[in-house]
C-alpha cells in the first residue's frame, strides 16, 4: 500500500509539473498587444530628392549622352563629337560647335529647374527644343562630375568651371577654347554603387551610344556626328552634313541598307480626324536581317512607339511571310499642341492627339507600298564617271618668235616651262585627257555635295588574302605616332602658308604641316587598305606606255640633242613597255592600273573619291613602274608599287609656277633682241603698258585654276580623308613634316614678362 501511495503521489507531482509548463508556454505564445502610434512623414533632405530625381534621369550612360546630344543641337550646332571610355561610366565628353553658354548663367547651369527653352507652363503647347526641363545636367552633377567648358560668339576666350551636386565647386576660369561647349563626365554613377556593379556587370553600354548617334546622324542631316572610343585611332560612326536623307542613311548603316529602301510619304489635314505629315523609308523585299530597326522622330525628337512599330512589323509578316526583319525611318511632324512632350522622365515617350487614327494611316501606306513594289530580287552594279574630278582647260598659246640674234635658247627646267604648243605636251598630258571645261564658280556652287561625298566612303572592310599585304598594315598600324595622330584627327586647317606648308591649329598650337609629305603617305596607306578594291578613272584616249617613258626619260635627260641617248631612251622605252604588259593582269586586279595588250595605259585607280591626280606626271610615274619595282619578292614588289601610286597620286605643286608673287615673270611672252642703242627709251608709262601686254593670259588662267583647285582639294579633300583613314608614321615626328610654330601658352609668359 505504502508503494502504491508513493507512485500515485508521483504521478500527480509530474502532472502537476506538466502542467505548470504547458501555462507557462501558452503564456509566452500569446504576445502581450502592444500600441503602436503611425509613422511620422519627415521631408527628405535636398541632396537625397535630387539624387533619386537624377536616377530616374539618367538611367544608363546612353541617357546621358542622349541629354548631351539634345542640348547641343538645341544650341544650333552643325557639328557634334563624342568619346566614350569603359561604355560611358569612366568617361563621356560631348563637343560641338554652338552657341555656347553665357558666362552669366554658368552659376546656375547646374541647378535643378534651370532652362533656357520655356518660362511658363503654357510654353509646353508650342514646345519645339529637345529640352525643357531643366534637369539632365543637374542630374549629371548629383551623379557624376561634370565639368564645362564653353565659349560664345565674341569672347576672346573661354571658360571653364566643374560641378558637383548642382553647384560649382570653383568660379569660371578662363582658358583657351573653340567655338562652341564642351562637355566632360567623369566617374557616372560614383555615389550609386548598386547600379554602378549592375552596368559593369552587364553588357557595354557603347554600342547603344553609336546607335543612338546612328539615328541622331541619319535624320538630322544638316549635322556631322563622330563617335569613338577614348585612345581609340577611328571613330566608329562618323557622318558628314549631306543634303540627301538616303546619303546619311547610306553613310551610317551602309550601301546594302540604303540601295533596298523605298521612300514613302502620308499626310492628313483634315481637323476631325487627325493632323500630320510623315516621310521616310521603308525596307523592301530585298532586304535582309535579323531584327527590325526602327528610327522614329516625331517632331524632331527621338522617341518610341511600340503601337507603331507593332502595327508595321504585322504588315512586313503579313506582305512578305519570308522577309526578314525591316528597315524603318519615319520623321513624322505634327502641330505642336497635339503632342504632350511631358509624359516621361527620359522623354524617349510621347503622347499624341488621335494616335490610333495616324497608325493606322501609315499601316495602310505601308502595306500598299509593299504590295506595289517589285517582288523579284535585284543587284545593284556601280557605275563609274569616265570623267576626271578636276577641269582641265586647253589654251592656245601663240609661239615665241626666234631669237634675232639666232642663239639656241637654253634648256628651262621642267618646273619653270612655259608651253608654247598645246599640241606638243612637253610633260604635260592633256592630250589623252578628256575636256570638261568648267569654271571655279560652277565648283564652288556644288561644293556642299561634293563634300559630302568625299568623305562617305569607307575602306572596304575585307582585303585580298595576302599575307604580304596584311604585313605592310601591321608595319602602318605598329609605327603610328599616337600625339601625331590626336593633332590631324581633331586640327582645324587654316590655310597654305606657301607652295608645300599649310598652316594648321591644335588646341592652343599653331603647326607647318607639309602636304606633300603627308599626301604621299597618306596615298601609300589607302593604296594598301583598298588593295584590289578600286574604282577606276577612265583615259578618254589610251595613252602609248612608250610614249610616256619617252617623255619621262626626255625630261630627265640633260642632253637631249645626243641622238645615241635617244637610242638609249628607245631601248629604255620598249623592254619597259614589254615588262608592264606582262604585268599587266596583276596591275588591273590589284591595282586597278589597265594596261592592254598593245601596251596602252587606259585606267588609272580612284584612289581618293572626287581627287584626280595631276595628269603631268603620268609619264614619270610609268617608268617607275618599269624601273624601280621588284618583281621577284611580292612584299617588296606590291610596296614598291603602292609608293609609285603614292608619289604619283600626292598633292605635289602644279608643274605651272605659281602666278603669285615671283612665279609672274615665267608667264611673260619672249621677245626677240632688240638693240637699246638704236632705239630711244621709253617712257615709264609706255613700259608699264608693255609690261602689261607681254602676260600671256590664258596660261596664267590656266595656272590660276590648277593651283586654285590643289588648294581646294587639300582644305576639302586631303585633311577630311586623313581624319577618317590616315596613321602617322613615327618618322614624322622628327623629319620636317611637322612644325611647331606658335604656342598660347608660351606666348602668354613672353607677354606676361612685358
Amino acid at each position: 500500500m505504502e508503494s502504491e501511495t508513493t507512485e500515485q503521489s508521483l504521478l500527480m507531482e509530474i502532472d502537476e509539473e506538466d502542467e505548470e509548463v504547458e501555462v507557462v508556454v501558452e503564456e509566452e505564445a500569446v504576445p502581450t498587444p502592444l500600441v503602436q502610434e503611425p509613422p511620422k512623414i519627415h521631408r527628405l533632405d535636398e541632396s537625397v530628392v535630387n539624387r533619386i530625381a537624377a536616377g530616374e534621369v539618367i538611367q544608363r550612360p546612353v541617357s546621358a549622352v542622349k541629354e548631351l546630344v539634345e542640348n547641343s543641337l538645341d544650341a544650333g550646332s552643325t557639328s557634334v563629337n563624342v568619346v566614350v571610355k569603359d561604355g560611358g561610366l569612366k568617361l563621356i565628353q560631348v563637343s560641338d560647335d554652338g552657341h555656347g553658354i553665357r558666362f552669366e548663367d554658368l552659376p546656375i547651369l547646374c541647378e535643378r529647374h534651370t532652362t533656357s527653352k520655356l518660362s511658363k507652363f503654357e510654353d509646353l503647347q508650342s514646345i519645339r527644343s529637345m529640352g525643357f526641363r531643366g534637369e539632365a545636367l543637374a542630374s549629371m552633377t548629383y551623379v557624376g562630375h561634370v565639368t564645362v567648358t564653353t565659349i560664345t560668339k565674341g569672347q576672346l576666350h573661354g571658360y571653364r568651371v566643374s560641378y558637383r551636386d548642382g553647384v560649382m565647386e570653383h568660379e569660371p576660369k578662363a582658358c583657351a577654347a573653340v567655338k562652341g561647349t564642351q562637355i566632360m563626365i567623369e566617374n557616372l554613377f560614383y555615389n550609386m554603387t548598386a547600379r554602378r556593379k549592375t552596368l559593369q556587370n552587364s553588357a557595354d553600354d557603347y554600342p547603344k551610344i553609336v546607335d543612338l548617334l546612328s539615328r541622331f546622324a541619319i535624320h538630322h542631316t544638316n549635322v556631322s556626328f563622330s563617335c569613338r572610343k577614348h585612345g581609340a585611332a577611328r571613330p566608329d560612326i562618323h557622318s558628314v552634313a549631306t543634303a540627301s536623307r538616303l546619303d546619311a542613311i547610306r553613310s551610317v548603316y551602309g550601301v546594302s541598307v540604303a540601295r533596298n529602301l523605298m521612300s514613302i510619304e502620308v499626310s492628313d489635314d483634315d481637323p476631325s480626324s487627325s493632323v500630320f505629315k510623315m516621310d521616310g523609308f521603308i525596307s523592301n523585299s530585298n532586304y535582309i536581317a535579323k531584327k527590325i530597326t526602327m528610327v522614329l522622330f516625331i517632331n524632331g525628337r527621338l522617341v518610341e512607339c511600340s503601337a507603331l512599330k507593332r502595327a508595321i512589323e504585322i504588315v512586313y509578316m503579313a506582305t512578305l511571310p519570308k522577309a526578314s526583319k525591316p528597315f524603318i525611318y519615319m520623321s513624322v511632324v505634327l502641330p505642336p499642341e497635339h503632342v504632350d512632350v511631358n509624359v516621361h522622365p527620359t522623354k524617349r515617350e510621347v503622347s499624341l492627339l488621335n494616335q490610333e487614327i495616324i497608325i493606322e494611316k501609315v499601316q495602310s501606306a505601308v502595306e500598299s507600298k509593299l504590295r506595289t513594289s517589285n517582288e523579284s530580287r535585284t543587284f545593284q552594279e556601280q557605275v563609274v564617271d569616265p570623267s576626271p574630278s578636276s577641269p582641265m582647260v586647253i589654251i592656245k598659246d601663240s609661239q615665241t618668235k626666234p631669237s634675232a640674234s639666232g642663239t639656241k635658247s637654253q634648256r628651262v627646267p621642267v618646273h619653270k616651262m612655259v608651253r608654247t604648243d598645246s599640241q606638243d605636251p612637253a610633260g604635260r598630258l592633256h592630250a589623252y585627257l578628256q575636256v570638261n571645261p568648267s569654271s571655279l564658280q560652277e565648283k564652288s556652287a556644288s561644293l556642299t555635295s561634293v563634300r559630302s561625298s568625299i568623305r562617305q566612303r569607307r575602306n572596304p572592310k575585307e582585303t585580298a588574302d595576302l599575307s604580304s599585304i596584311q604585313q605592310l598594315i601591321d608595319d602602318i598600324d605598329n609605327s603610328c605616332h599616337s600625339a601625331l595622330l590626336d593633332i590631324l584627327r581633331h586640327c582645324t586647317y587654316i590655310g597654305m602658308a606657301d607652295d608645300v606648308f599649310a598652316l594648321l591649329q591644335y588646341n592652343t598650337h599653331l603647326y607647318l604641316a607639309n602636304v606633300v609629305n603627308l599626301s604621299k603617305e597618306l596615298m601609300y596607306q589607302q593604296v594598301l587598305r583598298r588593295f584590289a578594291h578600286f574604282n577606276a578613272i577612265q583615259l578618254s584616249e589610251p595613252a602609248p606606255l612608250s610614249e610616256l617613258i619617252l617623255l619621262a626619260l626626255k625630261e630627265e635627260d640633260l642632253d637631249p640633242e645626243c641622238s645615241e641617248k635617244d637610242q638609249l631612251n628607245e631601248k629604255i622605252a620598249e623592254m619597259n613597255t614589254e615588262m608592264l604588259k606582262q604585268k599587266a593582269e596583276m596591275l588591273e586586279e590589284y591595282f586597278g592600273i589597265y594596261v592592254d595588250s598593245q601596251g596602252k595605259l587606259s585606267r588609272l585607280p580612284v584612289i581618293l573619291d572626287q581627287y584626280t591626280p595631276d595628269m603631268d606626271r603620268v609619264p614619270e610615274f610609268v617608268l617607275c613602274l618599269g624601273n624601280d619595282v621588284d618583281w621577284d619578292d611580292e612584299k617588296s614588289c606590291f610596296q614598291s608599287i603602292a609608293a609609285a601610286l603614292g608619289n604619283f597620286y600626292a598633292m605635289h605643286p602644279p608643274l605651272l609656277p605659281n602666278p603669285s608673287g615671283d612665279g609672274l615673270q615665267f608667264y611673260k611672252r619672249r621677245k626677240p633682241f632688240r638693240s637699246t642703242q638704236a632705239e630711244e627709251i621709253p617712257s615709264k608709262s609706255t613700259e608699264d603698258h608693255a609690261m602689261e601686254g607681254d602676260i600671256d593670259q590664258e596660261l596664267i588662267s590656266e595656272a590660276e585654276t590648277a593651283w586654285a583647285q590643289r588648294e581646294w582639294s587639300i582644305q576639302h579633300v586631303l585633311f577630311p580623308s586623313m581624319r577618317l583613314f590616315f596613321k602617322p608614321p613615327t618618322s614624322m615626328a622628327t623629319n620636317g613634316t611637322f612644325v611647331q610654330v606658335a604656342s598660347l601658352e608660351k606666348l602668354y609668359k613672353i607677354f606676361e614678362r612685358c
